[in-house]
């Protein structure tokens, strides 16, 4: 009775197995130990068996199961600095933001394959979540006002501050019918900061008007060569808004109708906000989903690094650029 119960279970656990033993027959001997390992936990073959279908001596087996363990050892402190980062992060960060920090803050130079492996080995890889309802807001009510022409056409690398900004507004559906809460900011394109926002449980004209202001009035010097690019959505195409900018000195450029790409980086920063602060969540109250919007926003300028900036947070890279001038 023990001997058919455990070819039952073999056979059913054993066929993933099997396949995997067939491909690494020619592999490293580190590879086979690792699948002799996890193929003796996961079924009920003998160890012997097991390394007779991968050709493996039982001398290197255990050879590979203590240098494995060394190793363990000999990365434990590694281990323990990628862990207070993924902490102090909330598990935001993949292994290339790791490495940045790790040799910019730390001083700490590794490898990015021994850091991958690390990563994999004690599972402190970056989790994303994925929205299968997810809707994208459109504030577009046809033409209601001044559409300006395209003046950005994709190009978002400007040469300093002041240059570029892009604005759009974005929704959050709370788990209550009907209910929602909208974000409206502005970034400045040459180190990706958001430089003013707003939060409001209605998509009116003020959620847009007023975060510029704000920066219109923060940023009020050399402002002849900024261009404010926006979407045709009608807080956009509203007269307040035109009067705004160009009072300030600065000018108006719009996307093409319907197009996302021609505001992509405002696009991609709703779509990081959102992977890393709200996917996954419950947020029952405005309150809730507010205070959190507030906390990421100060997260992204002030910590969050970005690779093209030198590895540096957008108000770090800022501050940085602004002293070496």
């Amino acid at each position: 009775m023990r001997t058919s119960k455990r070819r039952t279970q073999n056979e059913r656990t054993g066929k993933y197995h099997s396949k995997k033993v067939k491909r690494l027959t020619d592999r490293s001997n580190r590879q086979k130990t690792k699948v002799a390992l996890e193929v003796r936990q996961e079924t009920t073959y003998t160890l012997k068996e097991i390394l007779t279908v991968l050709k493996l001596p039982k001398s290197v087996y255990y050879y590979w199961i203590k240098h494995m363990d060394d190793q363990k050892q000999k990365d434990q402190w590694l281990v323990e600095k990628i862990r207070k980062i993924v902490s102090r992060h909330k598990g935001r960060y993949g292994y290339r933001r790791i490495k940045a920090i790790l040799e910019n803050r730390e001083q700490i130079v590794v490898n990015h394959k021994r850091l991958l492996r690390i990563m994999k080995t004690y599972n402190l890889l970056c989790q994303k979540f994925k929205n299968k309802s997810r809707t994208r807001y459109s504030s577009y009510k046809g033409t209601v006002g001044n559409v300006a022409p395209n003046k950005v056409k994709r190009n978002f690398k400007p040469e300093t501050f002041n240059q570029l900004w892009v604005t759009d507004v974005t929704e959050f559906a709370l788990p209550i019918k009907g209910k929602k809460l909208y974000l409206s900011t502005i970034m400045d394109c040459y180190n990706s900061e958001v430089i003013a926002y707003q939060l409001s449980r209605s998509p009116n004209l003020a959620i847009a008007i007023n975060p510029l202001n704000k920066a219109l009035k923060e940023h009020h010097h050399n402002l002849n060569q900024l261009v404010v690019h926006s979407d045709q959505g009608f807080h956009y195409q509203h007269s307040s808004w035109g009067n705004t900018i160009t009072e300030f000195g600065a000018t108006m450029s719009m996307s093409r109708k319907g197009n996302c790409l021609d505001n992509s980086p405002m696009e991609n920063f709703f779509g990081l906000l959102k992977q890393e602060m709200f996917y996954g969540e419950v947020f029952k109250t405005y309150e809730a989903l507010e205070i959190a919007v507030h906390e990421y926003i100060r997260y992204y300028n002030k910590d969050r690094i970005k690779l093209k900036l030198k590895g540096m947070s957008p108000e770090e890279f800022r501050k940085h650029t602004l002293q070496s001038a």
